[in-house]
């Protein structure tokens, strides 16, 4: 599959906003590690899956559903639909986390673009949704509003320009970031920030330049 059709997981495009080297690391290179918080992400995303489909009252909850968008390029599962009313009048995604809430939007990104490949998919509107985390056992409630749909839409246009440059991008300036990530030593970035080699090159492309004009 060439780049141009490639197809993105919605699990990517939190590692794209969590740090575009991590996703390219990932998905361009193909390099992966596992530590202590992916395995329990894993386990944790394991056991939501293996749930049977149940009703409760006027609501189903459907788990382990598999999504896509044609129109984006984006495909995926969801941890838990909800379906609330007969007919359904209601969907209302929800993404499981192993750690607690954060103030960035890497995580109601991957929640958003479930829901845009939902309202691709099944011609519907939803305008909420939640992410739960196991850290704080609770659900944090998200707006699907459009300063959320217009992070997303981007992340999702970067990711696929990303791959299409074939190009891996230097580590992120935010340090606490690196130590949380479990390719902090397959990445080496306090190594690559250190690496002034190309600065190099460039000066001395410059002054080569400088001295023929």
């Amino acid at each position: 599959m060439s780049n141009e059709t490639q197809t993105i997981m919605l699990s990517a495009l939190q590692h794209y906003a969590y740090c575009p080297r991590q996703f390219a690391l990932i998905h361009l290179e193909q390099v992966w590690a596992e530590n202590y918080f992916t395995a329990h992400g894993n386990l944790l995303h394991e056991r939501v899956d293996s749930c049977d489909p149940e009703q409760r009252g006027n609501t189903r909850y459907e788990r382990g559903v598999a999504v896509n968008s044609h129109q984006l390029r984006i495909t995926g599962k969801l941890d838990l639909l909800e379906i609330e009313g007969k007919p359904p009048t209601r969907y209302f995604p929800v993404e499981y986390k192993r750690g607690k809430p954060k103030l960035e939007d890497w995580d109601k990104i991957q929640l958003c673009a479930q829901a845009l490949c939902l309202e691709e998919m099944r011609e519907i509107s939803i305008e909420e949704g939640a992410l739960w985390y196991w850290q704080v056992r609770k659900r944090e409630p998200v707006l699907i509003n459009d300063a959320l749909r217009e992070v997303t839409l981007a992340a999702i246009k970067a990711t696929h320009q990303l791959l299409l440059s074939g190009k891996t991008p230097p580590p992120t300036d935010k340090k606490k970031r690196c130590r949380a990530c479990s390719l902090a030593d397959l990445c080496e970035p306090d190594a690559f920030r250190h690496d002034r080699s190309g600065e190099y090159v460039s000066a001395i492309f410059a002054e080569s330049i400088e001295n023929n004009s």
